[in-house]
């Protein structure tokens, strides 16, 4: 995954904002030549799951649809998820593992002890599905507007 600095800040940011519950969100951006995702925008989404939102995170098809539609206004695509684990860490669980869908997604998990954000980690689906494989994350200077 490559990225800027601001992006994982913000990241950061609303894993602390949603502490001591599970922050949620899209990675937004394009796949480059190689194959990798670059992550030009995190969009903030609304974790819908109904209890246990400390430990789990569930988002809803119609957040999906935003996401896809804002990323195209912007001529991105939706590259990836993020998500935080408040007081665990930055490491895919099995319930992550469970419910992801996507091979080639980027999901980023932040871990957030006592409200403050540490680890950042970054993964990949196996083609398979069976395992999380781990994603280098690098980064590139901000683009000139």
């Amino acid at each position: 995954m490559e990225t800027t600095e601001p992006v994982l800040n913000d990241i950061r940011a609303h894993g602390a904002d949603a502490y001591p519950e599970e922050g949620c969100g899209f990675l937004l951006g394009t796949v480059t030549d190689d194959g990798e995702n670059r992550v030009v925008t995190a969009r903030r989404a609304t974790n819908r799951r109904s209890e246990r939102r400390t430990r789990r995170y569930q988002l809803t098809a119609e957040d999906y649809r935003e996401a896809d539609q804002a990323a195209r206004e912007q001529g991105l695509d939706v590259v990836g998820i993020y998500h935080s684990h408040p007081d665990h860490p930055a490491r895919p669980s099995e319930t992550d593992l469970e419910d992801a869908t996507f091979p080639g997604f980027t999901y980023v998990i932040v871990s957030v002890h006592d409200g403050d954000p540490k680890n950042l980690t970054a993964w990949t689906l196996a083609p398979d599905r069976s395992e999380f494989q781990r994603e280098e994350v690098a980064l590139h200077a901000l683009e000139a507007a």
